[in-house]
This record gives structure tokens, sequence and C-alpha cells, in this order.
């Protein structure tokens, strides 16, 4: 179970810094074998992102699908779960529309300035394959590029070959991806970062991944940009003593049961609140599927039990988590309190599937105490922005003596000529 810590505790403070620098990921055990696969991609191409495959028991019949069939592949899936799917791109697309930046120009006093926004040009976005498989992953990362209006979308994941590759194909139709590569790991990495004879290499690279994935992300950003390096899911749960355990535990478990190495984090205000939500996570996992894996992510996790709701705020932030659930009294007075959070979720009504499905936002998220400086995937990830200058001969005339001045202040004779030629358009 959580193991608990006191305020005032000396141990509290240990604890607590540890897992503030819980996204210090460790890629010194992976990055040489991650750095010869690129390198391999980079250098072989097709035959290199075969040969991975290979090694890891797959070998698919065709890398690249462009006409992968996602309209038939919704309509066989049962009926509850393309109205599931159907919902989430529908909900997930109106939100992102409101993210849309149409950039600006204004003119004062002979000078027009601007900010020109456009999409890239083609995005390359990855789920995951493996122990599970996300169609919401594809939803939730590729419906923003597709607001942008990134032209071509190209999801790499690996496929299974069979009736399961159908909630895949289906996610993708509803989310406009162009082109499906059968392959992951650091190989689909690098054949989206730098193309292959059949891969197109790609402007972004999005979407979460394991250990070697992430790695892959960090060594190829420069070739190509990336959402972020993604770590172990994890959830802070904020519960004052009016919270109902049951929920606060299920909330819990509901990221533990993603992967062993995720955080299941919570900060309470008594230490009879961290008691009774230990005896619901003991109960609730033994009916819960995935039990061994959410159990040894348990281990992983904590409880702080903080002195009050001041301090249960600064806790809070301090941990900087992807998700943040608020079961107290006037949650929206606690949200304002807590400045970093990737995704909050605010009062016991509101359990975290709910964004991970189907409220709008993307799930997609800043994990290991990176919401201190990063933000949840969106439309904003998939353009470029170009300033707009442009003077009259008049306003030219008016800033120029500034200009120079700064220019030789800087001893850079070249800018300060550059504009006086221009002031004297015969060369006297």
């Amino acid at each position: 179970m959580l193991a608990t810590f006191l305020d005032g505790a000396p141990e509290f403070d240990s604890a607590l810094a540890r897992l503030e620098s819980r996204g210090e990921n460790d890629f010194a055990r992976v990055e040489p074998a991650v750095r010869e696969i690129l390198a391999a991609v980079r250098k072989e191409g097709d035959a290199a992102v075969l040969r991975y495959a290979e090694r890891f028991g797959r070998r698919p019949e065709r890398l690249v699908l462009r006409d992968y069939g996602g309209s038939a592949a919704l309509g066989r899936l049962p009926a509850d779960a393309r109205a599931a799917l159907e919902l989430s791109a529908a909900r997930v697309r109106a939100f992102h529309e409101r993210q849309r930046d149409v950039g600006f120009r204004y003119e004062h006093d002979g000078v027009t300035l601007g900010l020109r926004v456009l999409p890239v040009a083609r995005a390359g976005v990855y789920a995951p394959g493996g122990k599970a498989r996300y169609p919401s992953s594809v939803v939730m990362s590729a419906v923003p590029a597709q607001v942008a209006g990134v032209r071509e979308i190209v999801l790499a994941s690996p496929l299974a070959g069979d009736a399961t590759d159908d909630a895949i194909f289906a996610a993708a139709h509803l989310s406009g991806v162009t082109t499906i590569v059968d392959a992951g790991g650091a190989q689909a990495i690098a054949a989206l970062a730098y193309g292959t004879q059949t891969i197109p290499r790609v402007d972004k690279v999005v979407g979460p991944g394991n250990l070697y994935v992430a790695c892959a992300k960090r060594l190829v950003f420069g070739a190509v940009d990336i959402d972020g390096i993604a770590g172990p899911s994890e959830i802070i749960v904020v519960a004052d003593d009016e919270a109902d355990p049951r929920l606060v535990a299920a909330d819990l478990l509901s990221q533990a049961e993603h992967d062993e190495a995720a955080y299941p984090l919570l900060v309470c205000a008594s230490d009879l609140m961290a008691d009774a939500v230990g005896r619901e996570l003991a109960r609730q996992l033994d009916a819960l599927p995935r039990a061994a894996v959410a159990r040894t992510a348990l281990a992983n996790g904590a409880a702080f039990v903080a002195r009050s709701r001041d301090r249960m705020a600064l806790v809070a932030d301090r941990l900087a988590g992807e998700h943040l659930a608020l079961h107290v009294a006037d949650p929206e007075t606690m949200l304002a309190s807590i400045h970093r959070a990737g995704a909050a979720f605010v009062g016991s009504t509101t359990p975290e599937a709910m964004g991970d499905y189907v409220a709008g936002p993307s799930h997609v998220l800043p994990t290991g105490g990176a919401v201190r400086f990063g933000s949840p995937l969106g439309v904003y990830d998939f353009v470029t922005r170009t300033s707009i200058i442009r003077y009259s001969p008049n306003a030219l005339a008016r800033q120029a003596p500034a200009v120079c001045a700064f220019a030789r202040l800087e001893g850079l004779e070249g800018h300060a000529r550059a504009v006086e030629a221009r002031l004297r358009p015969n060369g006297t």
C-alpha cells in the first residue's frame, strides 16, 4: 500500500524531495541501444526498421498503410465502442477548435507588425503497443493536429494483424490520420524523424511510449520537434476529511493500473483519511483485473498528511502532477492555490477517467514534474509562427538613428550601414 508521511516528521520532507525528482529518467542503460537503432534506421531505412521489428518477434506484411480501411473498421466495432470513439473524437475536436490561433497584424506610425500562424506540413503520432493498446491516445494526439490544419498525419503503432487492430484503424479514421506505419519502439521514432524509403519524414513527433521511445525522442530532437519526454502515468489526489475514501482509492487505482512504474500520490488532511484510503485500496485491489500491476505501482506512491489546506496545496504544487484530482470542500478555491498541474479534475463527481476518454482536452500531458514548464498537447503544438515586420520610408527614417546607435554600441557596423544605405538611395 501507500507509505504514509506525516507533516513535520523528518521523513516527510525527504520523501517529498524524492518524488519531486521522479522525472529524472535514467536513460543511461538504454541510450547505447537506442543510438544504435537510430543510426541504423538513418543509414538503412526500411530494412533496419524491419530488422528491429523481427528482433522483437514481429514481421509486418506492409510497413506503410495509406488505405487502411478506417471507415470499415469503425463499422465492425461493437455499437457501444463505436459510439464511444465517435463521442471522444467529437468532443476532443470541439475543445481544440477553441485553441485556434489566427495570428494578428497591426499598424502604428508607419510600422506594420504581425504574427503569421501556419500548421506544420506533416506530423507524426506515436501510439504504444505491447502491454496495452490505446486508441484513445490516437484521438488525443491526432485530433489537435487535424484541427491545427496539418495535412499529413502519420501514425506509428505496432499492429497485431488481427481484428484487435480495428479500434486503432477506427480511431485513426476519426482523427484525420492519413498514413499508418506498422512499427513501434525507437525504430519507429527514428523512421518518423529521419524518413525512410517508404516512411515520410515528419516535422514533429508526439505521443507517449516506453523508456526506449522516450530516449529516442530526446535524441532525435533537433532533426525533428517533439512534444516532450513522457514518463509513467501519475495522479495526485488531494482529499480533506470530508472526502469519500472509496472514491479517492478508485481514482488512485485508475492510474496505478496503467503501469508498474506509475505514481499514485495522495495528499490528505489527516492520518485517519490516509488509513481509510489504505483500507479501500486493499479492498478494491481484490476485484481489480490488473491488480498485480496496480499493487506494484502503489509501492512507488505515497500518502502525505498535511496540517492545513494551505500545506496541502503547497505539497500538491511541489509534486506538480500530470493529473490532479480535488476531493475537497470548495475545490475551486483549492485549485486557485495549486499552480502546477497538467489536468485538474475539480470535485468528487469528476473522475480522472473522464479526461482520459471523452471530456475534450488532450490526455497527452507532461509527467514527472514537467508541468513546471510544460503544457497539455494542443493545437499550438502543431503550428509555426512567423513574425511580420514592414516599415514605411518615413518610419524607417524616424527609427534609423536608434538602430544605428544600437548597432555601433555592439560593434556591428554592417548593421548600421544596411540601415543608412536605405536613407541614401543614390549612394550619397
